[in-house]
């Protein structure tokens, strides 16, 4: 009988075990997976916001300069125009 006993405190221990180590690991799985998703959502809003400043930066600078280009073309005209009429006089 005692063989028996042992026998079956062995195996619930070993269950034990099994149904332990898996609830632990699933524990851990659901805790990484969160961790994860926790660290990464700051960091990918930060790139974001970093790539968002970068394409406006070089949005900005394109704009600047086809503005400072027709500004400059106008005034080359205009001023051409005025030398023309000047010299026509």
């Amino acid at each position: 009988m005692q063989a028996g006993r042992q026998a079956g405190r062995q195996a619930g221990r070993q269950a034990g075990r099994r149904t332990d180590g898996r609830t632990d690991r699933q524990t851990d799985r659901q805790t990484d997976r969160q961790t994860d998703r926790q660290t990464d959502r700051p960091t990918d809003r930060q790139t974001d916001r970093q790539t968002d400043r970068q394409t406006d930066r070089q949005t900005d600078r394109q704009t600047d300069r086809q503005t400072d280009r027709q500004t400059d073309r106008q005034t080359d005209r205009q001023t051409d125009r005025q030398t023309d009429r000047q010299t026509d006089r």
